[in-house]
This record gives structure tokens, sequence and C-alpha cells, in this order.
């Protein structure tokens, strides 16, 4: 990687060309739009983006900007800031134009392109922050600003308010109200519009080709004689992400191959690929900034054992159940709570759990006994972030509240009614069942990690899965990694 040469940057370069206008403005336009309408009377919002973030020397993290930014503008610079009042007009601050940075750093779009690129009302250098913000605060009757997300932005603004109020004696107001943003902008992303579902349906045909290509390619190495790690496949994945346009993977990819699967979140190593195991697979790419999250266990040799079959089969029932609570009206509790009694009643099936030990399926579940074996929850929103923002709270009802003691630690739980599920809304569906060795637990479960995840839109009548191009059913499985 090449360090910058002074002597070089001193000399005269030719002009860059301008950035071309962002794609899709006008749904950004909106949404600003949308927002000034939330921010009450004398109303104004402040949203930076992520800052960039050293790795070490002379080199920076792959940059990804902030989701909320994002979500605003379309913008994906660094250095840069929204303000946004109640009557629409927005201001951005931005990278000036610097011929001998963009030399090293790429193109930047420019205050003086901003306005008509991005749809903003005006754009500024953000070397002029400081000095404008004040003005811009000054005689507003609120400010809204994320809280608690971006370090040392709350003593930033308490210094522009500082200067708003210091002009208090010549009839400026400052601003007597501070809200946060995000519990108005976390409600709107909530809701997926047609723009954002059809970049999530891509992010998903993309990320379920990945998991087909490296489930056949598994089983066809292994036939084939060939030493075989977890890494090998996990690069079999980020060539799929890549080759198709994806800027990068979601998360960490999970690549864990026998024991390894029963770690929640492991993370693709050197461990051996070997006949006879499972695999389980976690990963999914970001697409435009849009997350898909994809989960598939699989043999590592294409051929399910007798156990494993069973297991499986237990949770790809309970991931059916989920699927079958997932429909608008329900609560987003109820899809867990479904998959929760079917792998109970597995457990007690299978072995794992001894009725004479632990009781009925209800005891099972009032003690939560199976948590031994499903220690996480059914799923997640999904969206900009791979855990996207939005209460897990019906907002209605946020005020009924009922407390119980969690038989495992004893704590206090403060219950709220669980969100309603509605048409829009995009989750996860996730159960899965890890047996770690132990002396009550049969030994041909011993080492089982099986997780089945799909991404589920919420529609008028029910949820399409958007990954389901990866099979679940074991024969179809089978079927595949023969091919």
């Amino acid at each position: 990687m090449n360090a910058p040469d002074p002597i070089a940057a001193s000399a005269p370069v030719a002009p860059t060309p301008a950035c071309p206008p962002i794609a899709h403005a006008e749904v950004y336009a909106a949404r600003r739009a949308r927002l000034a309408a939330q921010l009450g009377p004398g109303g104004i919002a402040l949203v930076p983006t992520a800052p960039e973030r050293k790795r070490n020397r002379d080199n920076e993290y792959p940059y990804r900007f902030d989701s909320y930014f994002y979500y605003l503008t379309g913008f994906t610079e660094p250095n840069a800031w929204l303000l946004l009042d109640d009557q629409g007009h927005s201001t951005l601050f931005c990278q000036p134009k610097d011929l001998q940075r963009e030399i090293w750093d790429g193109i930047r779009l420019g205050p003086a392109a901003a306005p008509a690129a991005l749809g903003v009302s005006a754009a500024y250098p953000i070397e002029e922050l400081d000095a404008r913000l004040p003005a811009l605060l000054e005689n507003r009757a609120s400010l809204s600003y994320p809280f608690a997300i971006h370090a040392g932005l709350e003593g930033r603004i308490d210094g522009w308010l500082q200067k708003v109020r210091a002009r208090t004696r010549y009839g400026a107001l400052c601003p007597d109200t501070q809200r946060d943003l995000c519990a108005l902008l976390d409600d709107m992303r909530l809701f997926k519009d047609a723009h954002e579902l059809g970049l999530m349906r891509r992010a998903a045909q993309i990320s379920a080709g990945a998991h087909v290509r490296t489930m056949q390619r598994c089983a066809h190495w292994l036939r084939g004689g060939r030493e075989l790690r977890e890494y090998h496949l996990e690069a079999e994945l980020l060539h799929e992400f890549r080759r198709h346009g994806a800027q990068s993977p979601a998360y960490g990819s999970i690549v864990a191959a026998g024991s390894n699967a029963c770690v929640l979140h492991y993370r693709a190593d050197a461990a051996p690929v070997r006949s006879g195991e499972l695999v389980l697979i976690d990963a999914g790419c970001e697409l435009d900034g849009y997350a898909s999250d994809i989960t598939r266990t699989f043999p590592a040799n294409g051929r399910f054992s007798g156990p494993q079959r069973d297991a499986y089969q237990l949770v790809l029932a309970a991931q059916q159940a989920a699927v079958a609570a997932t429909r608008p009206g329900q609560r987003f509790t109820d899809p867990h709570q479904a998959s929760v009694r079917v792998l109970a009643q597995g457990m007690l099936d299978l072995g794992l759990l001894d009725a004479a030990k632990v009781g009925t399926l209800d005891d099972v579940i009032e003690q939560r006994h199976y948590f031994r074996f499903y220690m996480h929850r059914t799923g997640h929103w999904l969206g900009l972030d791979v855990h996207d923002v939005g209460s897990y709270v019906e907002p209605s009802e946020i005020g009924q509240a009922s407390e119980r003691t969690d038989p495992l630690s004893g704590e206090t739980i403060k219950d709220r009614p669980s969100r309603i599920l509605r048409p829009g809304m995009v989750l996860t569906l996730e159960p899965g069942l890890y047996v770690r060795p132990a002396d009550d637990v049969p030994e041909a479960f011993w080492n089982l990690g099986i997780r089945i995840e799909d991404d589920a839109v919420l529609t008028p009548e029910g949820c399409e899965l958007i990954t389901r191009a990866v099979p679940v059913e074991p024969d179809e499985i089978e079927a595949l990694m023969r091919g």
C-alpha cells in the first residue's frame, strides 16, 4: 500500500471529473420530508455520518457510513453531516473538492454539486460546520439528534448551544428541548418501502447463490479427497458475494464445522471440515447498505446420518411453526414461542431432556429447561443493519408492564406487550439446536449444532421468505449436494 508522496502532492493536477447524481435521490428526499413533518414547530434535526476508523498505521478499516445518515441522504462519503428543519429545508456539510486528496482517496462530490446530486437545499464544506451551526440552531424550539451513538456528539452540541445562549441578550432563542432522533427514525426504518424491499430481495438472491455454491463445493471437494477447512468455504461465500456486486458481507461470516457449530457467534477459521460432520454457515451479503442473513446446516459430505437427520428435522419443524406464526396481527414474540414449543417437545422425544427429571412439555417451557440446547431468540429485525432498528415493544401499549422472575437467573424481568406484526416489516426466523457432550445426553447427538434461518417480509396475507432459493428440506439438500 502506497503512502502519500509530499513532493508529488505539491505538483499541479488536472481537474477531477464530477460525481454523477445519486441514484433514487427522490426516495431519500421523500424520507426527509416525512421526518421533517414529525419534528414539530420550530424543530430541527442533526445527523452525522460515521467516522473513518484506523486499522493500523496509514491504513483505515473499509469505510461504512452511518445507517441513519444514509437512510436520509443515500450519501456514502465520510465526514458529512445533515441538518433538517421542520419546513423540510436540508443542509449538508461534506468534504470539499480537493484535487490532491482525490488522487489518493477517490473523487468527492463537493458542496457545489451536492444540492443537484442529492436534492438537499444547501451544502457547505465540512470545515465550516462549527462556524455555521450556532446560527442554524438559533431560534429553534427543539433539537433532535441520535442519542448515545456518536462518541463526543453531545459535547459538540453543548458547545454550539453555548454560543447560541450567549446571544440571548440580543433576542436569540436557544432550543429548550432535546429529543432522541432515533425514536422517530427507528419507526420509519422498521417499515420498508418498495426501494428497500427491492434491494433486500436482490441481496437475498446473491446470498442464497453463495450458500448453494458453497454447499456444492464442499461435497465435491470431500468426494475428491481434497483437504478442506472452514476458510475454504468462507472464500467461496465472499467470492460469490463480490462477483454479483455486493459491497461486503453484512456481518462476519460464521462457517462452523462439527462441534464449532455449538458456538453461536463462531467465526470462520482454520478447523478441518470432515466427512460425516455437519457444517453450519450463517452468512449474508450487504448490497447498497442493506443486509441479508441466511443460515443453513448441511452434512459436509452431502449425506445426513440418522441422528443428524432427526435433529435437523426437529429444527426445521420449529422453523415451520415460526413461519406459520409470522403474519399481520400476530406479535413479534409469537414465532419464538411457536418454535420453542416444537423444540421443547422434540428435546423430550429425542431424549435430550428426561421427562422424569424435567416434567411435562409445559414444565419444560415454563422452567426454561430447553435453554440448555436453545439459548437465543428466533429472530430479529433486518434492514440497513443486520440487527436492525425498531422497538420490539408495541408503542401503543408500552405502559402495560408486568413482572416475573426468570427461573434460570432469578432476576426480575419486566415484560411489556410485544410488537404487533404489520406489512412492510422484515425479520429473520432462525430456530436452532446446540448439543454439547454431557453424561445425560445421548452420545449420538453430541457436538451437533443446527440452525436454519430465513429472511421474512411481512405481507398482507402472511410472510414471504425471500431466501428460500437455498433448500431447507433434508432430501433437497442431499440432492443439491450430489450435483
